[in-house]
């Protein structure tokens, strides 16, 4: 297991290196930062002093291992926007993206996989086929436009919830949380769901579609042939066996929702590290845009590993030796 594991993190770091270069790469055609730092009037002098102080006359190459070899150390360098650490303004904002996507994945997973196992058990039963048609609403609009009706229903004409904002916040720890605040908990609830509606839809596809599937395998017709309850067959039998690939698919969704909150983030002002991406990419931050890339990549990493891990836990079949 050991092994597997540090096998597993080399690749990670590689992984990891490639994003870095690839994001670092793409970051240097987007624009001039310095035009943004200095303004129209600066002369000549200006910009080279300043182009020397950042090392952004450095080849390209030379720039990325100089940023990388600095992360691994934890430095990120300085946002060129707001002129603090990177380190510092993403840890800042991380703890409001976190609990945001924890909320979703909590709602995507749970309802997700009730409603999979459910419309698979009862698959020709009238709700079953309702919430089966409905469900295509998650997967067809954009993310922005159920944001957008969620605001107009909840918050413009009901005026049940918060259209905008994170709400009050209490301080757990050193770090400020609105999940466990009533008002902060009521602003994530319209984010929340926006956030975690595909991902919801597509786990009840899969869950459904797998669930399916098993049901329609000899051990199962064996199962019910023995006189078992269908209770059984169906939660101590079928369900347990379509939990490696929904599994699989979960946890690359979990990262999905960290990386795609950039778009939710926007819609409703939420002040986590998607809105902070969307305002360095305007403003041209190079180091904050890179160090984003790296956590989202970060975060597949870590969840990839998890997800491994299961499936040893879940399926004995498994060894470690044969991945």
């Amino acid at each position: 297991m050991l092994a597997f594991i540090i096998r597993r993190l080399g690749q990670a770091l590689l992984v990891l290196m490639a994003v870095g270069f690839v994001s670092f790469s793409m970051f240097k055609f987007m624009g001039d930062p310095l035009e943004n730092m200095l303004g129209q009037e600066a002369t000549v002098a200006d910009r080279a002093e300043l182009e020397e102080r950042l090392g952004l006359n450095d080849p390209i190459i030379v720039q990325y291992f100089d940023f990388f070899e600095r992360a691994l150390r934890g430095d990120f360098g300085v946002s060129y926007r707001v002129g603090l650490p990177v380190g510092e303004v993403i840890l800042d904002r991380l703890p409001a993206t976190l609990e945001l996507a924890f909320l979703s994945g909590v709602f995507a997973i749970s309802l997700g996989f009730v409603l999979g196992v459910y419309t698979a058990i009862k698959r020709d039963g009238f709700l079953a086929n309702f919430i089966m048609t409905t469900s295509l609403i998650g997967v067809s609009l954009p993310t922005f436009l159920i944001g957008v009706f969620l605001i107009w229903a909840f918050s413009v004409n009901l005026g049940w919830l918060p259209s905008f904002g994170r709400g009050e916040t209490r301080s757990v720890f050193g770090v400020d949380l609105a999940i466990f605040t009533w008002d902060g908990l009521r602003s994530m609830i319209l984010p929340a769901v926006t956030l975690g509606l595909y991902q919801m839809t597509l786990i009840m596809r899969l869950v459904r579609s797998e669930m399916l599937e098993v049901l329609r395998t000899d051990y199962i017709r064996f199962a019910r042939a023995r006189g078992l309850s269908q209770r059984t067959v169906n939660f101590g039998h079928a369900m347990k066996n379509t939990l490696v690939p929904v599994i699989t698919v979960t946890g690359l969704q979990f990262g999905s929702i960290v990386a795609f909150a950039i778009i939710t983030e926007s819609v409703f002002q939420w002040p986590g590290v998607g809105l902070l991406f969307i305002n360095a990419v305007s403003f041209v931050d190079i180091p904050v845009m890179s160090a984003y890339l790296l956590l989202v990549g970060v975060i597949f990493v870590t969840i990839n590993l998890i997800v491994d891990l299961l499936y040893f836990t879940i399926d004995p079949r498994l060894s470690v030796s044969s991945n």
